[in-house]
């Protein structure tokens, strides 16, 4: 007799190929994003080049925005070679390869502009990536698979983001820029081994007829659903009180409550990093038997209660074990409340145009937070820091009251997916 505590069935997921290729496949979506964000601007800054110049780099990020543009192209046209979204992938990845390569072989001091070029082209060809990957974990995934699955991806996309930031910066001591770029464009060797031997989605999808349907196509079937508009503005807010905190929890802990750099960086970056992991990982099982409503639910409540630890915090002071409850506590429910968002997106998208539908989604997703946080900053010097967390708290709540009211059509989801 099984126990009522007995959790094989939750796990049972875990056995698909198609959560290992995921996992896999996150890694490969997070390897670039630090070589030419992060990891590049320091390795301007040792090389002796000028801020000036180095801000003016931040831009080499713009394809991440506007990936969506161009997402229509993923869905219209069909490679060759395996298939409409791994071949798609593959394409990308070497792409990846041969940017991060010619990278290695530039120099920022004496060539700054062919290096923002490389450094231009590898963003785009990332973001290029994303969008079929999203899109390939969207139509690859079954129902009960999704919530594991964006957990499994997070996971990937953050140890490779360690990997591509952190990692690289300690290896370029030892070995150099130059071989830790060419090391760096081996590793985009797991993702092209990963795409070779993913499955292919399950059914037969008819792309797009023509480029017209392919840009238009998405938005009329969005737009024929019942409470399109509704969705919508849930995607915007159902984040929103968190992404909200998350502007200022770094200047908070530095100079609101007086903790260390190195204090800040182990507790809030390196706790921050595996309760966030973990939290995904948690959430992401649970929703197999939680559904996607309560998981949504349970998680965006958890997400909201955990800003007011900060409020406790504020209120405590330098404080160590108020500090690791708190960062513990927000990673952990904001980890679960992205794996149930990142499901609510992939669930939301018809497979006829997931590419389109999934990059327009998750640009919107953002929106929120990009007006929202630069007045973090006045509301801290107007209120202080307790009662910003509050209202950071409040700010959760439109978005938890709208996925109640929308509770009946989150519940038919699944039978209105094509």
């Amino acid at each position: 007799m099984r126990s009522k505590f007995d959790i094989t069935p939750y796990l049972q997921v875990f056995r698909s190929r198609s959560i290992a290729v995921i996992t896999f496949l996150g890694f490969s979506s997070g390897l670039p994003l630090a070589l030419t964000g992060g990891t590049l601007q320091a390795w301007m800054a040792v090389s002796g080049v000028d801020l000036r110049t180095i801000g003016i780099f931040a831009l080499v990020g713009l394809p991440y925005t506007l990936k969506f543009l161009w997402s229509p192209l993923m869905d219209r046209f069909v490679p060759r070679w395996l298939g409409r979204r791994r071949g798609w992938i593959i394409i990308t990845q070497i792409g990846l390869v041969i940017g991060i390569s010619a990278m290695a072989f530039s120099s920022p001091q004496q060539a700054p502009l062919p290096l923002a070029m490389l450094a231009l082209m590898v963003a785009f060809t990332s973001a290029s990536q994303d969008i079929v990957i999203d899109a390939y974990r969207t139509d690859v995934l079954r129902e009960k698979e999704r919530g594991v699955g964006a957990a499994v991806f997070v996971t990937g996309y953050r140890v490779a983001a360690l990997v591509s930031g952190a990692l690289a910066l300690l290896l370029s001591d030892h070995i150099g820029w130059r071989s830790t770029y060419l090391l760096m464009a081996g590793i985009m060797g797991v993702g092209i081994m990963t795409t070779l031997f993913g499955p292919e989605p399950a059914g037969r999808v008819v792309p797009p007829s023509s480029m017209k349907e392919a840009i238009w196509g998405p938005m009329e079937e969005y737009f024929s659903r019942n409470a399109a508009f509704l969705f919508l503005l849930l995607i915007i807010l159902y984040k929103l009180g968190d992404a909200y905190a998350g502007a200022l929890t770094t200047a908070f802990l530095l100079k609101g409550v007086g903790f260390s750099v190195s204090e800040v960086g182990t507790i809030n970056k390196g706790l921050g990093f595996a309760s966030v992991i973990a939290g995904a990982m948690f959430g992401g099982t649970l929703m197999v038997k939680l559904g996607l409503f309560r998981s949504l639910l349970i998680f965006g409540v958890l997400q909201a209660v955990s800003n007011l630890s900060f409020m406790i915090l504020a209120w405590a002071g330098k404080s160590y074990g108020m500090l690791v409850f708190a960062v513990a506590f927000e990673n952990l429910s904001g980890g679960m409340g992205t794996a149930a968002f990142v499901s609510l997106l992939m669930a939301m998208c018809n497979h006829r145009y997931t590419a389109t539908q999934y990059a327009l989604l998750s640009s919107l997703a953002a929106l929120g937070r990009i007006f929202i946080s630069p007045t973090s900053g006045f509301l801290v010097e107007s209120i202080g820091w307790p009662s910003f967390f509050f209202v950071t708290f409040l700010t959760a709540m439109p978005g938890l009251v709208l996925l109640w009211w929308m509770r009946n059509v989150i519940l038919k989801l699944k039978s209105e997916e094509s």
